[in-house]
């Protein structure tokens, strides 16, 4: 048996833990620390299982007619995944030939240079802040993948700005909005704007919709673009159940935009006290933070030319104490650590624990 060269040096995406005991406070991979919408539970109680003998819907009709109609567009315009990396995939199989380039912010979600490994092509990452109106000069890259709010920073783009990229931009951009729902504006228009020619923008039911676990993404683009998508997925890539339960979130708006408006109330406090502690904290409009400890622990200092950073250290200090958030040991992201935005009640925990961590 053979394996590909590029597949043998592959650096494979590593996500997050998922500890198997509940007695954790588990903030380390972005889930909503609320329960989705009741009626998500009653569509699981009344699921027909003769349904599961057949083949589900493959082109998922009543779901995209609701996400059609939530949008403001056409069917014709939507494609579902099985969640959003199914989608990021399919497109690195769409719109990059073989010696193109993938593009994304840097950092920005790892996946994105561990899906153009795969595709053997090569990732371009551009600088987070170096030119936001065009985040690459190299002609090569075919696709750009732009995550806004951006993650691990949280950092917001202003629609405005991406339109202008994507004006100038030769390929194709995808806005991948994962945490629109907690930010104060999104990109949704531009996908549909009649004139739009290369910008897809890609949304998730595991954040806002607390639907991690389903395993749904969807994205709006030009009617072309998104028949390519189709040409490239699996026959029956989103199953029965997901589709049912996926179309009982997108009805209960008031339920998911009541869970999203607590996560920013509490990422705005969780903030506030992370700042009276002298933590650095990069503005955030999505459902984390990403925050850079004191210089100093409570009572010693931390010397800045220790080769662990204090990231690193108080990341294992929380594991310690059944608290996991994540940590990025990356040269641009290793003084931070990234923590999602949980109940109130989680929040109080981890400052409790942070402020009797010491950094000797």
């Amino acid at each position: 048996m053979r394996i590909a060269r590029h597949v043998q040096k592959l650096e494979e995406y590593v996500p997050g833990e998922q500890p198997k005991s509940k007695n954790v406070v588990k903030l380390n991979t972005n889930e909503n620390p609320y329960p989705p919408s009741p009626t998500c539970a009653e569509v699981l109680k009344r699921f027909d299982l003769d349904k599961l003998r057949r083949y589900c819907d493959p082109d998922y009709t009543e779901l995209r007619v609701a996400l059609a109609k939530l949008n403001k567009t056409t069917a014709e315009r939507i494609f579902v995944g099985n969640g959003s990396d199914e989608i990021l995939s399919i497109a690195a199989k769409c719109f990059v030939e073989n010696d193109e380039k993938i593009g994304s912010l840097d950092p920005s979600y790892s996946l994105y240079k561990t899906l153009a490994a795969i595709r053997d092509v090569e990732w371009v990452g551009a600088e987070v802040g170096v030119d936001n109106r065009r985040p690459t000069t190299d002609k090569r890259v075919s696709l750009f993948l732009l995550t806004n709010p951006n993650a691990p920073t949280g950092e917001f783009r202003e629609p405005e700005t991406i339109a202008s990229f994507a004006a100038k931009f030769k390929g194709i951009v995808i806005v991948d909005e994962a945490y629109a729902d907690f930010a104060r504006a999104n990109c949704m228009a531009l996908a549909t704007a009649e004139g739009n020619r290369n910008l897809i923008v890609m949304r998730t039911f595991s954040k806002s919709y607390s639907l991690a676990g389903l395993r749904v993404g969807y994205c709006v683009g030009p009617a072309d673009l998104i028949r390519a998508m189709y040409k490239v997925k699996d026959s029956y890539n989103v199953d029965a159940i997901a589709q049912a339960v996926a179309l009982a979130a997108v009805k209960d708006q008031k339920w998911m935009k009541a869970n999203a408006k607590k996560v920013i109330a509490t990422r705005k406090s969780f903030t506030a006290e992370l700042e009276k502690r002298g933590w650095d904290v990069i503005p955030s409009e999505s459902n984390f933070v990403f925050a850079k400890p004191p210089q100093r622990g409570r009572d010693t200092p931390v010397a800045s030319e220790q080769k662990t950073p204090a990231a690193s250290r108080i990341f294992a200090a929380l594991r310690a104490k059944n608290i996991f958030v994540r940590y990025f040991k990356y040269p641009n992201t290793r003084e931070r650590l990234r923590i999602t935005i949980g109940t109130p009640e989680q929040m109080a925990k981890i400052l409790k624990v942070l402020d009797a961590i010491r950094l000797d």
